[in-house]
């Protein structure tokens, strides 16, 4: 699958020394694993099935984008590029967007990378 990524966190998802400063050594691995498993994936569907990071769809501000656990409240925000989130075209979606690291738990939204 192709990786993209919003122009304010590219610099911490394409060198990874960047991101253990800002979140921690722990954080960053766990991140590392997820977006090797992505890259790995034929298609964001298969990600989906493989349900590594217990990916799950987001709703509200995040409409349209899904989490991956990182830790217990916080999560990589990623965007599926295509035209609607039915099964059938997650099977197809072979590109997401990296929008960054969230605790969007409680009632403010705390980007830890945004």
């Amino acid at each position: 699958m192709q990786i993209q990524y919003t122009d304010k966190v590219e610099k911490y998802f394409t060198n990874f020394s960047n991101l253990q400063k800002k979140i921690g050594k722990e954080k960053t691995r766990t991140i590392k694993k997820h977006i090797d498993n992505l890259k790995a994936s034929n298609n964001f569907g298969i990600f989906l099935s493989l349900g590594l990071g217990k990916p799950h769809s987001l709703t509200g501000n995040h409409q349209g984008e899904y989490g991956i656990h990182v830790t217990a409240n916080e999560r990589l925000i990623i965007e599926p590029v295509c035209d609607d989130l039915s099964i059938e075209t997650l099977k197809l979606c072979d590109t997401i967007i990296i929008k960054g690291v969230e605790d969007y738990h409680g009632s403010k939204e705390n980007w830890l990378i945004p």
